[in-house]
Order: C-alpha cells, then sequence, then structure tokens
C-alpha cells in the first residue's frame, strides 16, 4: 500500500474510534493525580477534544484518533510519521491484549519480528543491525503505550475498550504493513541517520512536527521519544 493510501485506511480507522460524548473526558479532568494519570507526564485534558470514545487514548489529552497527515517536515520527517502510525496501532494491540492472558512482553514473537526485519534490511541493501535497533526501539514504544492504557483502564473501569479487535486477522496484518514501510523509510534515510549533528538537527524538526500534525498526548509523545531514540545513534 503506498504512502497516501496506507494514510487514508489509517485515518478512517481513526476516525471511527470518535464515537463518545464528552463524558468521559470530563471524567478524567475532574479525577485528582492517581497512578493511572502518573504514567503518562504533563497530562492536559483541557487541551484535547472532547468527544472520544471510553478507553481510547483520546480520553487522556491532545489525543492520537486525530490520523497522522503526510508532509512531515524535513528529510526525516516521514520516518518520523511512520513511527507515530505504528504507535497509534499500540492502542489496538492495547485493546486486543487488556483482560487476557496475552501478555504485554512477547520475547518469541519479538524474535521473530527482529529476524524478519533483519532479513528485509539485508535484502534492501541497508544496515540489518542499525534496521533491528530502529524497530527494537518501535516495539519498546509500543509498550509504552500498552502499559499506560492497562493503568488507565486498571483505574477506571469505565474507560475500558467496548470492543475487542482480534489480534492475528485484525492488528498484526496492520503492523505488517507498517514494518514493511518502516523498512522503505529507514533505506530512504540511511544517508542522513546516524551519530551526526546534521542528524540530530533533522529529528529536532521531525519529531515536534509528527507530533503536532497528528496532536498525540503526553503518553503518545513519550512513546515516540522511545521510537526515535536510535536514529542518530551509532549503537
Amino acid at each position: 500500500m503506498d504512502y497516501v493510501r496506507q494514510t487514508e485506511a489509517f485515518s478512517d480507522f481513526r476516525w471511527r474510534r470518535l464515537a463518545m460524548g464528552t463524558a468521559a473526558a470530563a471524567t478524567l479532568v475532574a479525577l485528582a493525580p492517581s497512578s493511572a494519570e502518573a504514567a503518562i507526564p504533563n497530562l492536559d485534558p483541557h487541551s484535547a477534544p472532547s468527544a472520544v470514545r471510553p478507553g481510547s487514548a483520546g480520553a487522556l489529552g491532545p489525543l492520537a484518533d486525530i490520523a497522522v497527515r503526510p508532509g512531515s517536515a524535513g528529510a526525516l520527517g516521514p520516518l518520523a510519521d511512520i513511527a507515530v502510525q505504528r504507535i497509534l496501532l499500540g492502542d489496538k494491540v492495547a485493546e486486543a491484549k487488556f483482560g487476557t492472558d496475552q501478555p504485554i512482553d512477547d520475547p518469541a514473537r519479538e524474535q521473530q519480528e527482529l529476524d524478519a526485519v533483519a532479513a528485509m534490511a539485508s535484502s534492501e541493501g541497508i544496515d540489518p543491525d542499525a534496521s533491528v535497533r530502529f524497530f527494537q526501539a518501535q516495539i519498546e514504544a509500543n509498550k509504552v503505550v500498552q502499559r499506560g492504557l492497562y493503568a488507565l483502564w486498571t483505574k477506571h473501569p469505565e474507560l475500558r475498550p467496548s470492543e475487542r479487535p482480534d489480534l492475528a486477522t485484525e492488528v498484526r496484518p496492520e503492523l505488517d504493513q507498517i514494518t514493511t514501510e518502516i523498512i522503505q523509510r529507514l533505506k530512504a534515510t540511511q544517508d542522513v541517520r546516524g551519530d551526526t549533528a546534521r542528524c540530530r538537527s533533522l529529528l529536532l524538526d521531525a519529531k515536534p512536527s509528527a507530533e503536532l500534525r497528528s496532536r498525540l498526548d503526553a503518553l503518545h509523545r513519550k512513546a515516540l521519544t522511545v521510537a526515535l531514540r536510535s536514529v542518530c545513534t551509532s549503537d
């Protein structure tokens, strides 16, 4: 799927999630800080759209329920965008796993994904080690989202998702599509990524631009920081 079609499809998914009125957001605004909110730093409920579905991250702040739009700043913008898309899918992963015996940490599955990334990177002629490091960061970023949402839903059962997506048939195919796109964007940015001042400058443009366009809340901004941590490193 090309970038525009993938973004449009993701936008459709995100907008379908906007189903609830202001009640859930108002509930969070009224609550005092707790262990659930502590998992999400710099929470600012007043800065977010209030019409969000219970259980979505949109009840928490400037929300990830707004789809990523193309046109990121700078050479690393498209890479930051695809990292955001994968982070936002972390909501669906959390919805699929929460309340089941499926753990957040799944070392066997993660190793399969990393082995596949290494093979794909080699076939595309890009550094497999750097690609694996980047993808490891994507996995950890996804866990940040899952743990944050688990904390919220555990503390506030009324905000738990009302639907459970199928992890195998619905969520993982979307993740696999994004993995393919990640490899292409790693290839496109291989000349600018690395432990250089130029890379860090480009990342300073790309990261906040992606955050603003996609209106990420504090939880998802934290996850994006994790997702992009290896971009300008050499090991």
